[in-house]
């Protein structure tokens, strides 16, 4: 990076022609002003860390909402089931539900099959919401370990269940 400084100097002009038995030298005295050296070393800091906070944030965000994996709510034939019904994640990782067919659909876990202490009514979507439309998604990010069952509420008396295991 180039720096430049607030100096004067001396230019010498030349008209071209010289007078006999006399020099015909004359200087000029131009100032040049510029920003100082300082400004233009913070303002390279502040870009350079401008950039380091960028990459460091995208790189928290994308490992706390690490998608572990997305279940379709009913199957391409129309069947009433979560696809897949059964997976493993790892602590902290994203599962997205996606309506897919035979909607409309909702993910309740069951109260009784989940981990010990964990409440069932911050994970599940309430039984009276409905994912209504196709690609609607329902996003949840279970931490503790265990295992944890899920239903749909409005097709529970179909089959539609499922269980994911935190490990």
């Amino acid at each position: 990076m180039a720096s430049v400084t607030s100096s004067a100097v001396s230019i010498p002009s030349f008209t071209g022609l010289k007078a006999i038995g006399a020099t015909a030298s004359r200087a000029t005295t131009v100032k040049v002003a510029a920003a100082a050296t300082p400004k233009l070393s913070v303002k390279a800091s502040l870009k350079d860390a401008a950039v380091a906070a960028v990459v460091i944030s995208a790189s928290a965000l994308l490992a706390s909402n690490a998608l572990a994996v997305e279940v379709l709510l009913g199957a391409n034939d129309g069947g009433l089931v979560f696809e897949p019904s059964t997976f493993t994640v790892a602590p902290g990782e994203k599962i997205v539900f996606k309506n897919n067919r035979g909607f409309p659909h909702n993910v309740v876990f069951d109260e009784d099959e989940i981990p010990a202490g964990v409440d069932a009514a911050k994970i599940s979507m309430s039984e009276e919401d409905l994912l209504n439309a196709n690609g609607e998604t329902y996003s949840v990010t279970l931490t503790e370990k265990g295992t944890y069952s899920f239903y749909c509420s409005p097709h529970q008396g179909a089959g539609m269940a499922g269980k994911v295991t935190v490990n």
